[in-house]
């Protein structure tokens, strides 16, 4: 055998390693995933809140308590999340809401939402449905209205 096939044999064999392991990390970070997201449902409460405020902003910027900070990962601290400011009851709160449903949040309105701990999953409107956003048009779709 020459050179070149030994080399290709064991790039081969190492790519298809990668790949069996890169399948089992997945199916692990898919049951962990699916026990959080059972363990939200489970702790989900359904709450009238006027939504006073919504940005995205670092963890260590957003004003959660201590612990929040100090339970999340390093890599993490620094990254930025969905933000709502909002009066549940007589309290002023700072949630943080889904990446999915932050754009439906409208502001300075009342909503219902599903709150799990700090988290928002879900929101309604009260008085009838949110509306949603308009969609941001592509890249190529702005040069082919042009």
């Amino acid at each position: 055998m020459s050179n070149v096939t030994i080399v290709l044999l064991v790039i081969l064999i190492v790519l298809i390693i990668g790949c069996v392991v890169l399948y089992f990390l997945g199916k692990k970070a898919e049951k962990k995933q699916a026990d959080q997201q059972a363990q939200l449902e489970a702790a989900a409460q359904t709450v009238s809140m006027l939504v006073i405020d919504k940005k995205k902003l670092k963890i260590k910027d957003a004003g959660f308590p201590p612990i929040v900070l100090e339970n999340t990962p390093k890599y993490l601290r620094r990254s930025k999340v969905p933000v709502v400011k909002a009066k549940v009851g007589p309290k002023v709160m700072t949630l943080m809401c889904d990446a999915d449903i932050f754009p439906l949040v409208p502001v300075k309105k009342e909503v219902k939402a599903t709150v799990s701990g700090i988290y928002i999953t879900a929101v309604r409107g009260i008085r009838g449905p949110l509306e949603a956003p308009p969609k941001k048009k592509g890249f190529f779709a702005k040069l082919t209205g042009k």
